[in-house]
């Protein structure tokens, strides 16, 4: 079985999703939800709902909330390696949505994060769990030099690594960390923060993020085509239509897990893409962050309403076959 460690965020969901058409600057009626999530939390249940085995470090405080992230943990099949500050509260991530599901905004109450520090990661126990890992996946919710010293610490030890970017006022903090990255999962929005620029089309992303030193990852773009990149390959997919929209928090956060479990299983990057994509569309249909539902045996079905993975290459990729050409 295919191991995976996962250092980030694992705080308290609250959604509040209006019942009407949203009025800025006006009260609404509607309705309060309440989870344990962020970015690697609900990535690390998929991946052990796909059959990985999944372990999660983040830290949190000595509250109910916290209780209430290690029961989620358990539930899900994650081993819980996180840390408790006892006199501390949990982190928490406050949003609203609006009838349709769609984020009008959103408050991140997190600076217990910030006490993550290197120095955690020099613990003989996590040294050895890194050690022993095929996959180190991480989330901006960390401190740059966190995440930096993390995934140095997966590379030398030969692993896999990944991370999911969070939001765009959070992702710059993954730059210093770059070079020791295999992959990076991000919207439009933090494709933008991170490239300086924004494309109109899923094919310009890559190019645009390469000049950004990101050597391969996935930009999804809401319900239009996905875009993946690894070396001189770019994949597109277009995710199916959804009838019935549930709740798109932790979308990003399963089409990581299903494209990561696929990437441990050997597939090619399209087909790696069609499995997020897949895992995508399941949770949204959910009003969780992560769907109950989602399993290899619902994840295959799923895919058969994916469409076929587009193929592309780089424009390095044709000049060099042109010169090489007899």
């Amino acid at each position: 079985m295919k191991t995976v460690v996962v250092f980030g965020g694992a705080h308290i969901d609250r959604r509040g999703r209006i019942a009407t058409a949203t009025t800025l600057g006006a009260s609404h009626p509607g309705h309060w939800f309440e989870e344990a999530g962020g970015g690697g939390f609900n990535a690390a249940r998929g991946l052990a709902r796909l059959g990985l085995s999944v372990s999660m470090v983040a830290p949190r405080g000595g509250d109910a909330e916290g209780e209430t992230v290690a029961r989620a943990a358990e539930d899900a099949g994650v081993v819980d390696r996180s840390f408790t500050f006892l006199d501390r509260r949990t982190p928490s991530y406050t949003a609203i949505l609006e009838a349709d599901g769609n984020l009008v905004v959103a408050l991140a109450d997190m600076d217990l994060y910030t006490l993550f520090s290197p120095r955690r990661l020099r613990q003989r126990a996590l040294r050895d769990l890194v050690e022993a890992a095929h996959l180190v996946l991480v989330d901006a919710n960390l401190p740059a030099e966190t995440l930096q010293a993390a995934l140095r610490m997966a590379k030398a030890a030969g692993a896999s690594t990944a991370a999911i970017a969070i939001s765009p006022a959070k992702v710059g903090r993954l730059r210093p960390a770059f070079p020791h990255l295999d992959c990076l999962f991000l919207n439009e929005a933090e494709a933008a923060a991170i490239g300086g620029e924004k494309s109109v089309t899923a094919e310009g992303w890559p190019a645009i993020l390469r000049a950004a030193g990101i050597a391969g990852g996935v930009v999804t773009r809401g319900g239009r085509a996905a875009v993946a990149f690894a070396g001189t390959t770019i994949a597109t997919v277009r995710p199916p239509e959804i009838d019935a929209l549930g709740d798109v928090t932790g979308a990003g956060d399963s089409l990581a897990a299903g494209f990561l479990d696929a990437w441990m299983q050997g597939a090619d990057l399209g087909a790696c893409l069609r499995a997020g994509v897949a895992a995508a569309a399941i949770t949204v249909r959910s009003p969780l962050a992560v769907a109950d539902d989602l399993s290899p045996e619902r994840l295959a079905e799923q895919l058969r309403l994916v469409s076929p993975a587009e193929i592309l290459f780089s424009q390095a990729h044709h000049r060099s076959a042109e010169k090489d050409a007899p």
